[in-house]
Order: C-alpha cells, then sequence, then structure tokens
C-alpha cells in the first residue's frame, strides 16, 4: 500500500472511506453508520500514516496493532483495510450478508489479518495493554492503538485496565476515544456523564490530549506525541461529530444504528463526491 503522511491526500482517502461506509450501510439496509463516520480521519491517519503494517504480510511480528473496541463500528474498519489491499473493496457492499467477511462486527474467523474480534464493548482496552506488554517482554518495537467509544468508556472493566495500563508503566499503548458525545438512544451527558473526561484519565495515570478527531494534523500531532511519551500509555480523546460528512447526520443520535434509504444514500454519496 502507498503510505502518506500529506493531509490533502488523508483528507481524499477519508472521502472515500465514507462513501463506502455509506453504501456498505445502505446494501446492507442494517448496520451502525453514524459511529463509522465519526471515526474516519482518525483510522485514515493510522493506517496510512502511522502504522507499521504490511497487507502483504498481515502477521509480520513487528507490526503496530490496532484494535476496534467499538465493534459496532465496522464498517469504518473494513472500508479501511479494503483501501489498504487486506480484504476485496468489490465484496464491501456483502456486509452482514450470510457467508460474507464483512461481519456485523470485526470477526477474526472471516478475516484473519484482524488483530482480535470485538464488538462486546468494554474488552478492547484490555487486549489492547495485553498485546503491549507482550511486545514489551518480547523487546519488540511494535505499538498497539485501541479506538475507544465514549458510551463504551461508561463501563467499569475500562477503568480496570486504565489503572493497570498506568501502573504498568505501558507507555507502548494508545487509547483513541471516538467522542462524539451520542450513544445508542441519546446524548452521553443525559445517560451517564463522563465529563471531567480529559482529568478522570489523567487522574488514572495517562498521559492525555484532546483534539479535533476530524483534524488530520491534529491528529499526526497527537500520535506522534503518544509515541514519543515513555513512563505512562497515552490517551487521545478526539472530539468527533456522529455521522460526520452527512449533513442530514450530523449530530443525530438516531443514525447510530439505522441505516439509509436508497434516496438517503443517493443523497450522501452527492455530498461525498
Amino acid at each position: 500500500m502507498r503510505k502518506t503522511s500529506n493531509p490533502l491526500d488523508l483528507a481524499a482517502l477519508s472521502r472515500q472511506i465514507r462513501r463506502h461506509i455509506i453504501s456498505m450501510t445502505g446494501a446492507a439496509k442494517s448496520g451502525h453508520p453514524g459511529g463509522s463516520l465519526s471515526a474516519v480521519e482518525v483510522l485514515v491517519t493510522l493506517y496510512w500514516d502511522v502504522l507499521r503494517h504490511d497487507p502483504a504480510n498481515p502477521k509480520w511480528p513487528q507490526r503496530d496493532r490496532f484494535i476496534l473496541s467499538k465493534g459496532h463500528a465496522a464498517p469504518v474498519l473494513y472500508a479501511v483495510m479494503a483501501e489498504c489491499g487486506y480484504t476485496p473493496v468489490e465484496e464491501l457492499n456483502s456486509l452482514r450478508k450470510l457467508g460474507s467477511i464483512y461481519q456485523g462486527h470485526p470477526d477474526i474467523r472471516y478475516i484473519p489479518a484482524l488483530e482480535a474480534s470485538t464488538g462486546s464493548l468494554g474488552e478492547g482496552l484490555s487486549l489492547a495493554l495485553g498485546m503491549a506488554l507482550a511486545a514489551r517482554l518480547d523487546e519488540s518495537p511494535s505499538r498497539t492503538y485501541v479506538m475507544l467509544g465514549d458510551g463504551e468508556i461508561q463501563e467499569g472493566q475500562i477503568w480496570e485496565a486504565a489503572m493497570f495500563g498506568a501502573f504498568n508503566k505501558v507507555d507502548n499503548v494508545c487509547a483513541i476515544v471516538d467522542y462524539n458525545k451520542l450513544q445508542l438512544d441519546g446524548a452521553v451527558k443525559d445517560i451517564l456523564e463522563l465529563e471531567p473526561l480529559a482529568a478522570k484519565w489523567r487522574a488514572f495515570g495517562w498521559h492525555t490530549l484532546e483534539i479535533d478527531g476530524h483534524d488530520i494534523p491534529a491528529i499526526q500531532a497527537a500520535l506522534a506525541e503518544a509515541a514519543a511519551t515513555k513512563g505512562k500509555p497515552t490517551c487521545v480523546i478526539a472530539h468527533t461529530i456522529k455521522g460526520k460528512g452527512v449533513s442530514f447526520m450530523e449530530g443525530d443520535p438516531r443514525w447510530h444504528g439505522v441505516t439509509p434509504n436508497p434516496q438517503e444514500v443517493e443523497l450522501a454519496l452527492k455530498e461525498l463526491a
């Protein structure tokens, strides 16, 4: 695959990924477009600019790892992996079809290049810390990145893992919170408030950064700072917009798990042209 650090290239890739997400979820008539669209710039920057990985050798021992803990946002991960060359682009619209490799949640039985099967929320940070500790024991340069949903981090296992990571100084792991502030049935602040979120992560011993999660240079700078931080893990709180890129989806919690009909697919793709 072609690596690039040019923000204009990454922005163009992000538009393509968004088009895939709309087409996939529209064809499937089920899935999670809102939280997939909010995560696009972070995943594009990771896969094209930051991660050490090789689609021709997906189990390269010294690769960096990425775990999508909020596994219901599988469409964004599938679109990114397909455009990188791990899986077929032409099969993306088989999302959620019987026998498709593109299951409703990432499943390593169907896509061996995945690092883990995810979607049982709350578990990804623990997985990431285990992988990062293993890399440290192996004296490997591998780093592990994990994306968490904001609704997901209302779960207790996240904070137990956060304590563990700081206590063990796991500085080769970076947690990224997709902080779009909406979850399945409403606003995070109305269901179980997370604020002051940055202060919580800092209190748990993590080097913590807050960024605009759609600003590619800001994402690049934050991930570079994470890689340079020694002695503690890093959390990047990425402030994002659910449904980003599609005007009628942005900031509307209904698009968490509702998919566009054919007319809405057409309208969204025109906006993303």
